[in-house]
């Protein structure tokens, strides 16, 4: 699907009504309800549009590790995020007006400014950053924790239990596998906290987002949440090693091209309807998915480092995330 068609599916199935404007209130996918014989086709849909946006949460930013690692051959972290978030923000914002997407309030607009400062101006830096010192697959194995912090940030009104306190230990369990210095070779340690400390805001900004901002169109919400990103960027950029570290390359230019449109327009998009579609942990899971692609992917074709004791690492991991979602599904 591409990322016109992608983007209208998505607004088409959250386009309010008379009948939807209480889910709409409530921060919930609308589901228009012409009929009563059509609510089940329409219930259908919303969840195909949801596993759709998951599904591009899960792929298409698990090959992000890989461009960004390519990216960072020519570009600064700030020059990426300036140039990624600007592009990306000038087609969201036309794409969002081309559809006729309702503008978020006026209030909201602080909190859409906040969490694009939060999540994509910082987390996303600070991402970036770490792949300057560890590998495109480690990075993205230890952004597998978010759906950990989601089930530690959510625990007053769904609490972990035993399963789900056994899982947080069990993922940081495997951090520390993954950081131990073993035949010569050590992980960064700054490398890992920086992911450790993007993965936590990360969490935060989700939630965040998910109750304060209840009205504005998807994308446009998106747009404005990159605006924030971009001016971030090119303002710290000249400060922190400029824009670039030598004139881009034509790799470098494809890599930011393609964070911009498929990592930022569509899969940022979907990821803001999929936060507000399902659950925090349940959505968060798209991280699970990100390491096996971006493994294979910079081993593949960057030919990067893999080790036993790595694999042994990313897999406790995992397994811990892991239990803490089956906790989450299972409540």
């Amino acid at each position: 699907m591409s990322p016109p068609a992608a983007a209208r599916a998505i607004e088409e199935t959250v386009e309010p009504s008379a009948e939807t404007a209480p889910a709409c209130a409530a921060g919930l996918p609308a589901l228009a309800v012409p009929a009563a014989g059509s609510r089940g086709a329409e219930r259908d849909r919303a969840q195909l549009v949801a596993w759709l946006a998951y599904a591009t949460c899960a792929v298409v930013w698990g090959s992000t590790y890989l461009a960004i690692a390519v990216a960072l051959d020519s570009f600064t972290p700030y020059g990426m995020v300036a140039v990624r978030f600007g592009i990306a923000a000038v087609l969201t914002l036309g794409l969002g007006r081309l559809l006729g997407e309702p503008l978020p309030s006026a209030r909201e607009l602080p909190h859409l400014l906040w969490v694009g400062t939060l999540l994509l101006g910082i987390c996303n830096t600070l991402v970036v950053w770490s792949e300057r010192h560890v590998s495109s697959g480690v990075a993205a194995v230890l952004c597998a924790l978010v759906p950990a912090w989601f089930a530690v940030l959510t625990m007053k009104s769904e609490p972990l239990g035993a399963r789900g306190w056994a899982g947080t230990a069990l993922g940081l369990a495997g951090v520390a596998v993954l950081v131990a210095p073993s035949g010569g070779h050590a992980i960064s340690l700054a490398g890992v906290g920086a992911i450790l400390v993007s993965t936590a805001l990360w969490a935060v900004g989700t939630l965040h987002h998910r109750n304060h901002v209840r009205g504005g169109g998807v994308l446009t919400n998106a747009g404005i949440e990159m605006v924030a990103a971009a001016v971030i960027g090119n303002v710290a950029a000249p400060l922190f090693g400029g824009f670039v570290t030598r004139p881009p390359t034509p790799r470098a230019l494809v890599a930011v091209g393609y964070l911009a449109i498929f990592g930022s327009c569509l899969a940022y998009t979907a990821h803001s309807y999929l936060a507000k579609a399902w659950n925090p942990v349940r959505s968060g899971t798209y991280a699970y998915l990100n390491p096996v692609i971006a493994v294979v992917l910079g081993a593949a074709l960057l030919g990067e480092r893999f080790t036993p004791r790595m694999g042994l690492g990313m897999a406790v991991i995992l397994a811990g995330v892991a239990l803490v979602q089956y906790r989450g599904r299972g409540r």
